[in-house]
């Protein structure tokens, strides 16, 4: 059951959390204007995918990598609108330095690949190709854990 401070939360948008507000986008592709209405989401409100875009742009991690691992720890190759494993991609292309200033985040990052490791095994020929080639191109750091 979530404490009533979780709920106060993911009730707020990263623009509440981190209280910056950004100016309207000045530059008119899917990706900018994505990310600046997603900014005002309440988090309780993501998707998969919502957290895919945000994640992989590297925009309020501290707020949605815990957010992210909630979901991958449940499955590992939770899709958003691309692939199996998209989200798990992203969380994995997080810069390095990050993990270092958050070990238990990274610590849950590291236990969601083991999951992932083992579980590939029981997916199709097609998806399990597609989660190999994703594992492949995990930083060095979440191998040797």
């Amino acid at each position: 059951m979530m404490g009533r401070d979780e709920q106060d939360h993911l009730a707020r948008s990263l623009e509440q959390l981190e209280d910056c507000h950004w100016p309207e986008p000045t530059f008119n592709s899917y990706l900018v204007t994505t990310c600046h209405r997603l900014r005002r989401k309440p988090l309780r409100d993501f998707t998969v995918e919502d957290l895919r875009i945000m994640v992989g742009q590297h925009l309020g991690l501290s707020f949605l990598v815990p957010l992210s691992l909630d979901r991958l720890e449940r499955d590992p190759f939770i899709a958003g609108d691309m692939y199996p494993g998209d989200l798990l991609a992203s969380v994995l292309r997080i810069p390095e330095a990050f993990w270092k200033s958050h070990s238990v985040l990274f610590d849950r990052a590291c236990a969601v690949v083991r999951s992932a490791v083992k579980l590939s095994q029981t997916l199709d020929q097609i998806d399990r190709t597609t989660v190999e080639e994703i594992l492949k191109q995990m930083p060095k750091s979440f191998s040797s854990q």
